[in-house]
């Protein structure tokens, strides 16, 4: 089986859904019933951007910056990593997840080691 990151795409906005608690009810089912299938490996939130740090190699040099790498309008706010078949039932999960997040979702590949 093929692993797939699945990207949240979260708005840069400080506001918080009125209904985030049945969000996270819908997404807590949809992270058992992936369990459930076999397809769930690994799943995290992340804090927002203005809390990484960049660390870039200069040569011998280290440049480190506060922030996020790359400045936009959307981070990315958390992700899942399956374990499918396929492209296409990786894809069906995606789709599953933005139902749930109401939020964008990039299906990508991870490459094998």
């Amino acid at each position: 089986m093929k692993q797939y990151l699945l990207s949240i795409f979260q708005p840069d906005s400080t506001g918080v859904p009125d209904n985030l608690p049945e969000i996270m009810a819908n997404l807590e089912a949809l992270n058992d019933e992936m369990r459930a299938h076999g397809a769930w490996v690994f799943a995290a939130g992340l804090h927002a951007p203005s809390t990484a740090t960049v660390l870039r190699a200069d040569g011998p040099d280290m440049l480190v910056t506060d922030g996020p790498y790359v400045e936009g309008k959307e981070h990315i706010g958390g992700f899942t990593v399956i374990q499918a078949a396929d492209l296409d039932e990786a894809l069906e999960w995606g789709r599953r997840l933005a139902t749930v997040v109401t939020l964008p979702i990039e299906v990508r590949p991870i490459q094998d080691r």
